[in-house]
C-alpha cells in the first residue's frame, strides 16, 4: 500500500495514522505543505490518501495562507475518489473531502476541544467498517467546523457538540471531524499552539482545560482507529481484484 499524507502544519501531525502505516509496512510519502512540499499531480500513484487537519478552513485563500491551496487539495481528493482510491480526511481534511464532492463545509454548533463521546447512528451501527466502535466511543476533538454532506453521504457518528463527527461518502471515502489519531505527544503540540482557545475553556460547554486534556487516555481510540484502517485496507484490496 502506498499511503500519502497531506500535512498542513507542523503541530497537526498524522499521529497514529502514520504509526499504523509504518507498522503495517506500507510505503509512506508526505506533502508537508507548510514546508513548501508540493502535492502530487494526481492520485494515480497513491492507494490511500490521508488529509490531515489544520487551523484553516476550506474557504481560506492562498492570499490569506500562502502554503494552503484549498482548490489544489480538493482537486487531488477528487482525483483519488474518481480513481477508486481510499481517502480519509481528518478535521479540515474531512471538510475538504465534502468540498471536493460539492458539499460545502459548515460551522459546528459548538467548539469542541478535548476528549468527549461520539454516538453511532443507525447507519454507523449497521456498517461493517464501524462494527467495532460500539455504540459510544470517547475520542479526541479540536475543531470549530464540520464537513458538508453530499446526497449519498451517511453520517456514521455524532456528538452533543457536533452532528457530523464521522461521515461515509462512499465505501472507500471517509471524513473524521474527530481526532482519533491523537497521542500525548501530538496533544502537547496542539496545546502549544492553542493558548487562545484553551485560556477561555470555561466559556465553552465542550472545551476542556489543559490539565484535563493531558490527563486523558487515548489508547482505546487509537486501537479502534487501527482496526478501522485495517478494514479500509482490506476493502480497498478487494475492490482492486
Amino acid at each position: 500500500m502506498r499511503v500519502h499524507f497531506v500535512v498542513h502544519e507542523s503541530f497537526e501531525t498524522p499521529g497514529v495514522f502514520e504509526t499504523w502505516a509504518m507498522i503495517r509496512g506500507h510505503e509512506v510519502t508526505f506533502s508537508r505543505v507548510y514546508l513548501g512540499q508540493e502535492l502530487p499531480d494526481s492520485a494515480r500513484g497513491i492507494d490511500l490518501l490521508i488529509v490531515m487537519g489544520g487551523p484553516q478552513d476550506p474557504a481560506v485563500t492562498t492570499e490569506e495562507c500562502a502554503h494552503f491551496d484549498s482548490r489544489a487539495e480538493q482537486a487531488l481528493i477528487a482525483s483519488a475518489v474518481q480513481l477508486g482510491k481510499g481517502v480519509v480526511g481528518v478535521c479540515l481534511g474531512a471538510q475538504l473531502i465534502g468540498e471536493a464532492l460539492g458539499a460545502p463545509f459548515a460551522h459546528s454548533p459548538e467548539k469542541e476541544i478535548g476528549k468527549f463521546p461520539i454516538y453511532m447512528t443507525d447507519a454507523g451501527k449497521a456498517s461493517e467498517m464501524f462494527s467495532h466502535f460500539g455504540h459510544v466511543l470517547e475520542v479526541g476533538h479540536w475543531h470549530n467546523d464540520m464537513p458538508g454532506l453530499t446526497p449519498d453521504a451517511e453520517v456514521i457518528a455524532w456528538s452533543e457538540g457536533c452532528p457530523r463527527q464521522i461521515v461515509a461518502y462512499s465505501g472507500l471515502v471517509y471524513g473524521f471531524q474527530c481526532h482519533m489519531e491523537l497521542t500525548p505527544a501530538v496533544v502537547e503540540m496542539l496545546i502549544s499552539h492553542s493558548d487562545g482557545d484553551l485560556s477561555r475553556a470555561a466559556e465553552y460547554r465542550f472545551v476542556q482545560s489543559t490539565d484535563e486534556i493531558r490527563a486523558s487516555n487515548y489508547a482505546e481510540m487509537n486501537s479502534v482507529l487501527f482496526t478501522f484502517l485495517d478494514k479500509l485496507e482490506h476493502r480497498y484490496r478487494q475492490s482492486d481484484i
